[in-house]
């Protein structure tokens, strides 16, 4: 049967991936990112900013009065502003913390009432092993993406009753646009990995996929690496 999956970050990179997969699995996909782009498919595409609460409650609600209370949400919305932090400018530290973090919030809260109705539903924050392992000139990245983990252990417990699930994935080194930039430090980063090498979008759709099946209906309050091994030891 299919079920109403809600992705943000949705037109490209790993939140295309996901929308990707869940729509290759029969699913209803509501894709929202701030272009409105999304891949063929899709149920929806909505452009908003998941900064702006309002606007992203009015999406979510446009899109449960038309597909039904909202079964996967995914909060994979993100952006990297990196630099050294005593250079680090109160612009680039509040733009990837409210994107980042605000947003996940945001974007979890709107989905969250109609799974409580229903007594089901499951929540994945797309994190970053960035905090697990300390990368030079992520403070904000790794701040935001670390405060993740404590809103979803925080959630989890607060709807389990309801058989609601809450989990991070964080990638490691994974193929987009965003890591495409990185230029020498890139090669660094893949001699660290175990693996010898980066993933691909597909790897961490996979997971999420995973976690929002009935395979994993009795995990919740997780954080689940895909990273090759990179962050192991830490």
């Amino acid at each position: 049967m299919s079920r109403h999956v809600l992705v943000t970050g949705a037109s490209r990179g790993i939140g295309a991936a996901i929308a990707e997969h869940f729509i290759a699995l029969g699913d209803h996909v509501v894709a929202l990112s701030r272009s409105g782009d999304a891949p063929a498919g899709v149920a929806r595409a909505v452009a908003v900013d998941v900064t702006d609460s309002v606007a992203l409650n009015d999406a979510v609600k446009s899109a449960i009065d038309e597909f039904g209370p909202v079964e996967v949400c995914v909060a994979n919305a993100g952006v990297t502003r990196d630099g050294l932090a005593m250079r680090m400018s109160d612009e680039q530290w509040r733009e990837v913390l409210s994107i980042n973090l605000d947003g996940a919030f945001y974007t979890a809260r709107a989905a969250m009432a109609s799974m409580v109705r229903q007594r089901r539903g499951s929540i994945i924050f797309i994190g970053s092993v960035s905090p697990f392992m300390g990368v030079p000139g992520q403070a904000n990245y790794a701040a935001a993406k670390a405060g993740l983990v404590g809103l979803a252990r925080a959630l989890a417990k607060e709807v389990a009753t309801r058989q609601i699930t809450v989990n991070v994935v964080a990638p490691g080194l994974i193929e987009t646009d965003m890591t495409s930039d990185l230029g020498p430090a890139k090669a660094a980063m893949e001699a660290m990995i175990p693996a010898g090498h980066s993933g691909q979008p597909s790897d961490i759709a996979g997971v999420v996929g995973f976690l929002a099946s009935n395979h994993a209906r009795y995990i919740t309050g997780v954080v689940l690496s895909v990273d090759g091994g990179l962050s192991l030891g830490h």
